[in-house]
């Protein structure tokens, strides 16, 4: 997939956008494509990926086909304390997140979620990605509805059977 091949290039050079260069950055993983495809109406749909850097995150959605916008913003704590410096140090419950507006007849959500676990987060790190650490870039999907729910539980067990990482997979649902 000619796409996915773009993407783990563009999601490697997007996810050191946060912290600077990475010592040490994780390697993207080709991974497979979902055996529970998305059943989804037509119209545009919403995602929500928390997977360490929200611009990183946003970088690499925002350039696949199908996906109309990708805004970064906060997930998991209250509205008082979704401001920057608060979330950065650590003590709320926010996670950095991005909103994905896309449509399902161009790009499936179990296609946004190979994406996901292929070049922006690695599953296994908790609290972290790349050279950011704390509980504000842990690796989550926020499901919007049972079907993306249903979906992500699929993957997630999925590619804990595939053993594409050495580690166990900690990524939240």
């Amino acid at each position: 997939m000619r796409t996915l091949a773009l993407l783990l290039t563009a999601g490697s050079l997007a996810l050191s956008a946060c912290a600077g260069p990475a010592i040490a950055a994780e390697e993207p993983v080709n991974a497979p494509a979902a055996t529970r495809v998305a059943k989804e109406a037509k119209g545009l749909k919403t995602a929500i990926f928390a997977g360490g850097c929200f611009w990183g995150v946003e970088g690499v959605f925002s350039h696949v086909k199908g996906v109309k916008s990708a805004v970064s913003g906060f997930h998991g704590g209250n509205a008082a304390s979704a401001k920057y410096d608060i979330i950065s140090s650590g003590i709320t419950d926010h996670a950095e997140s991005v909103k994905i507006t896309y449509d399902p007849a161009v790009v499936r959500y179990d296609q946004l979620l190979r994406i996901f676990f292929s070049v922006v987060a690695d599953p296994t790190l908790k609290n972290r990605q790349g050279p950011d650490v704390g509980t504000h870039y842990r690796s989550a999907i926020v499901p919007m509805n049972a079907e993306q729910a249903a979906v992500a539980k699929a993957y997630i067990a999925q590619l804990g059977k595939a053993k594409l990482w050495n580690r166990p997979i900690v990524t939240a649902i």
